[in-house]
């Protein structure tokens, strides 16, 4: 299995590229080469997200990244991360702090 990347997480990475000063056809272009398979954001995925709140809420994290979380459970995948406070979480899945 190659990188998966949610299209909420998609939606996040475009924005940052674009606060940061990207052009709108050069940020979704460099997206795009990443190479990542972009999963759609599924009505599954989104119950886990929301349920995964009362669980992940002590550490911050945000939709976003309870939507990653909700697709690597849900494709039984390892999470990679710089959020230190992920290594925290028990989720049944493997997740690996980078730096």
């Amino acid at each position: 299995m190659g990188a998966l990347l949610c299209t909420v997480n998609v939606a996040e990475v475009h924005e940052r590229m674009l606060d940061h000063g990207a052009q709108t056809e050069e940020a979704w272009s460099w997206i795009g080469a990443l190479g990542f398979e972009v999963c759609p954001f599924t009505e599954l995925q989104a119950r886990m997200a929301a349920e995964l709140r009362a669980i992940t809420r002590p550490f911050g994290l945000s939709l976003g990244d309870r939507a990653c979380l909700a697709l690597a459970i849900d494709r039984e995948a390892k999470v990679y991360t710089t959020d230190r406070a992920w290594k925290n979480l028990s989720l049944g899945i493997e997740i690996e702090v980078i730096r």
